[in-house]
């Protein structure tokens, strides 16, 4: 991966770390602020199922972080793929059905796609693959 991907991959690790410290840790307390639209009765009942979503999150950033310390490119590359898809499978599933969902949010996601077209360009250059075989990097 090159180093811009590398950093959005972290950031997006980051960033769902910080949802999981929210939601399992801080959400009577940190939730109401950052949802502010949401009723302030409705954190203390929704505690449980808060605490419930927040390993998800921190399921992913240890994904995406997993995928920053792997040695082979190839493996990097894959492992960082599936777990950014899966962040993006979960961010356009929440835009979907999500009250609101901050377009900050989906900025880093397309930012860490456009970031992956090219470092795909990369990574296949560097080992010297034909365009016939740039799927194996997919499938490795």
């Amino acid at each position: 991966m090159t180093i811009v991907a590398k950093i959005l991959v972290r950031i997006v690790a980051i960033e769902h770390l910080i949802i999981f410290w929210i939601e399992a840790v801080a959400w009577e307390t940190r939730g109401p602020k950052v949802f502010s639209t949401l009723p302030q009765s409705l954190f203390s009942q929704t505690k449980a199922i808060a605490a419930n979503m927040g390993p998800y999150n921190e399921l992913l950033a240890a994904g995406l972080i997993w995928s920053l310390i792997i040695k082979d490119p190839i493996w990097s590359w894959n492992v960082s793929v599936f777990f950014v898809s899966c962040v993006i499978v979960a961010a356009v599933y929440g835009a979907l059905t999500a009250y609101k969902i901050k377009r900050v949010y989906h900025l880093w996601h397309k930012l860490t796609c456009l970031m992956w077209i090219a470092a795909r360009r990369r990574v296949c250059q560097r080992l010297k693959l034909k365009a016939g075989d740039r799927l194996k990097l997919y499938l490795i």
